[in-house]
């Protein structure tokens, strides 16, 4: 009977050691991808990027703006202003094109490519060191059997979500 409360003993001081070092030793993950100071970066001004390209969809604005101020609002705890913000994103869509990419045997295009281009300039308040001026791109393709206004749209989302990504990464990730 003795060996057992003494058993008990070494469990509960065990336990005792394991709980401290549980809370003395913690590790913090972003899952989110955002590494911000938020004690110096609070605010985010993201202005409207209109279209500057040649060819045009005009719902790609609406698609594109919606989606960069949406992935602010979901991955970071930043307000979003109309002016003065602590970060600043501002640019223009200069380019959306569409090319052949691969000629069947019978010499007509198999696959068609459409690239969309993104001019982006970020002003960083808290550290000027990180403004810069820099264009993303994506590219997707489809079947040149296809109307491109039946595939258009699917598309063109396909590419915003990439180019945010490489946006939001550049600004706020410091990958």
């Amino acid at each position: 009977m003795g060996w057992i409360k003494k058993m008990s003993k070494w469990a509960w001081a065990g336990g005792l050691c394991v709980a401290f070092l549980l809370t003395a030793c913690t590790i913090s993950y972003k899952f989110n991808g955002a590494s911000i100071d938020y004690t110096k970066t609070k605010t985010i001004q993201i202005s409207q990027f209109p279209i500057r390209s040649a060819y045009v969809w005009a719902p790609m604005q609406a698609i594109f703006n919606n989606e960069l101020t949406d992935v602010y609002a979901r991955q970071t705890k930043l307000t979003q202003v109309n002016r003065n913000g602590d970060l600043q994103l501002s640019g223009e869509i200069v380019e959306y094109s569409q090319f052949n990419k691969a000629v069947s045997a019978d010499g007509y295009s198999a696959q068609t490519q459409l690239k969309m281009t993104v001019n982006v300039r970020f002003v960083n308040n808290a550290n000027h060191d990180e403004d810069f001026e820099q264009r993303f791109s994506a590219t997707t393709q489809y079947d040149s059997s296809q109307q491109l206004t039946a595939v258009q749209e699917e598309l063109v989302t396909q590419m915003v979500e990439d180019i945010v990504d490489q946006i939001f990464n550049a600004t706020v990730a410091n990958w």
